[in-house]
């Protein structure tokens, strides 16, 4: 029996941060990618982070019940000089994730360097630049006031991109996996861990 590549598959990528959430929906038919939706949760005007976090949960919620994504694909946090920064944008991906989770949906990790890298060829390409190449593929134009969705939709690409690559490892329901991290270096070299 023959597979066929016309299947659909719906991704969501998310941009997490504590001021500005970025996302972004694709569809991806064979090696076709349709953007579907994208935009940005404003959270500055939310006066504590419990109120913050709970936006991002209810936001990402409805998203996933309006779209119904296959995935979710999301950006590691960064390593920043600030650790209370640092906890409060990990508590951000957290509750994304934790939306995720609850309808069983995989969730995918990737470094901000990856997704710049996936979409651009270079790793510490600009905003701008990562906006522009997202242009190209798919051929439309994004808007520039929402710089931190075309981000989210850079992290659904690079998961799409990377989601069939030998290096990748199946998912299962609701498993949660990162690339190019260290389970992705066990896995590939394991002559290589003692």
């Amino acid at each position: 029996m023959q597979q066929t590549d016309a299947t659909e598959k719906v991704i969501i990528g998310v941009d997490p941060g504590t001021q500005v959430m970025g996302y972004g929906v694709i569809s991806v038919k064979g090696q076709h990618i349709t953007l579907v939706q994208y935009g940005v949760i404003h959270l500055s005007k939310y006066t504590t982070h419990e109120l913050k976090l709970k936006k991002i949960f209810e936001r990402i919620t409805q998203l996933i019940g309006e779209y119904l994504p296959d995935e979710m694909a999301i950006e590691d946090p960064f390593y920043g000089k600030n650790p209370q920064s640092m906890l409060k944008l990990g508590r951000a991906q957290g509750v994304a994730m934790a939306a995720a989770l609850a309808r069983d949906i995989p969730i995918v990790e990737y470094s901000p360097k990856k997704v710049k890298q996936s979409v651009t060829g270079s790793g510490s390409a600009s905003k701008e630049q990562v906006a522009y190449m997202l242009e190209k593929i798919l051929s439309m134009e994004l808007s520039r006031e929402f710089m931190d969705a075309t981000d989210g939709i850079a992290i659904a690409i690079c998961h799409h991109y990377h989601a069939n690559s030998p290096a990748s490892v199946s998912t299962g329901s609701a498993k949660k996996s990162k690339k190019g991290g260290w389970g992705a270096f066990v896995s590939e070299n394991p002559e290589r861990v003692k």
